[in-house]
């Protein structure tokens, strides 16, 4: 019998940076040294991990994702990194990286191919853990692209990650197997936990609110299937990336996204150019009462509890009786609105059962007082903005 994958990993969320998105496959660095997906884009975003307080806010993985790879491997047969942008290769980066207690991510591919065109790892796949093991990487992200069957795309996830575990080192396994499966069948989603730490359901995400909207959507859709899933060792990735920190989010919308991912219980892995932050962008990606509830140890998902007409009302059991509940405004004209709603709504009616204090969380911090089981609420939100507050 095949072993569940308990590499004692992601006891909660993972969290870090990731190149896709914002740096995307930049790969000519004589043009533009600065974005090109390079040893040096690493080294820089590592030191201001470290000295900035993101890695003393929880994020402690930095992550290469695709186009880090020369066009072949080597005589060998191992997978090696571009010397042109990576001239010290992935050891030497991954011991820099270890150096500001930071951890490495890397990326790959089940299929003959990354999605970008470079090699991916079929029928390599326990030569690439061990390659990877051997350079101190702490995390892969493994990509569905190219792979010739759902059979074969199934059996990759599962080889890989098993080969993982059979290096000894401990490396979190992302994976995107649901994501490739859906269109075709129902993935099986008991299955993909035994093997991977968090899985992605959806599209890329994009530096827009359209794309922030569909993914909320989304899960609120397939919550009855996900939703139970999700837990200690194992999460559900709506794609990983939080773009807070870009062009193309307003700030409500920020709130919305950094709000609803906590919710979630996604993995918090954000892509953005931290040599360039606005102060509220970084107060906002850094706010310690979000990522408490985000890393909540009772790791359970929330869901949306109603929609109504423009507003929708998400919770999410935490530890100690607790919830954290979102109040969603998906109204994109007009101004601030107010949703008014019972409290005996909340956790099944026993959330603030005979009574509760409650604490505004996002847009800002602010204590709203106790309230008794058979109150109202009435909660202002902004157009496309989130209220965030913790019961």
């Amino acid at each position: 019998a095949v072993l569940a994958l308990d590499n004692g990993l992601a006891r909660t969320p993972p969290m870090g940076w990731l190149h896709w998105e914002r740096f995307l496959c930049g790969t000519d660095c004589a043009a533009d040294p600065r974005r090109c997906v390079s040893e040096q884009l690493f080294v820089e975003m590592a030191d201001r991990m470290a000295a900035e307080g993101w890695r003393d806010a929880g994020y402690e993985f930095i992550c290469i994702d695709d186009c880090w790879m020369a066009p072949t491997r080597d005589e060998q047969g191992r997978l090696r990194a571009d010397p042109k942008r990576f001239p010290g290769g992935i050891r030497r980066l991954a011991d820099y990286v270890h150096s500001k207690g930071l951890k490495l991510g890397i990326y790959s591919d089940v299929g003959n191919k990354t999605c970008a065109g470079f090699p991916g790892s079929y029928n390599y796949y326990d030569l690439d853990a061990q390659t990877f093991a051997s350079w101190g990487v702490d995390l892969l992200k493994f990509d569905g692209c190219n792979s010739d069957s759902l059979e074969l795309l199934a059996e990759g996830y599962r080889r890989m990650s098993l080969a993982l575990n059979k290096t000894g080192r401990s490396i979190v396994y992302s994976c995107e197997w649901p994501f490739y499966l859906r269109p075709v069948q129902q993935p099986n989603y008991t299955e993909i936990k035994q093997y991977c730490n968090h899985w992605r359901n959806f599209y890329d995400v994009y530096d827009s609110w359209s794309s922030i909207k569909s993914i909320l959507d989304w899960t609120a859709l397939h919550q009855d299937t996900i939703v139970k899933i999700a837990g200690p060792g194992g999460w559900n990735d709506p794609d990983m990336a939080l773009v807070i920190g870009n062009f193309g989010l307003s700030w409500d919308q920020s709130v919305t996204q950094m709000a609803m991912w906590a919710i979630m219980a996604a993995p918090l892995f954000m892509s953005n150019d931290l040599r360039h932050i606005s102060p509220e962008a970084k107060c906002l990606l850094q706010n310690k009462e979000v990522i408490a509830i985000n890393q909540d140890p009772l790791g359970k998902q929330g869901y949306q509890l109603l929609k109504n007409k423009n507003f929708q009302l998400w919770e999410r059991p935490l530890s100690d009786r607790a919830y954290a509940v979102a109040v969603l405004n998906q109204q994109e004209i007009g101004g601030p609105q107010n949703f008014t709603f019972s409290l005996t709504f909340l956790g099944n009616g026993l959330a603030c059962n005979p009574a509760c204090s409650i604490q505004q969380v996002l847009p800002a911090s602010r204590d709203w007082g106790v309230y008794s089981w058979i109150s109202s609420l009435s909660v202002e939100v902004n157009p496309t903005g989130t209220v965030l507050l913790k019961v």
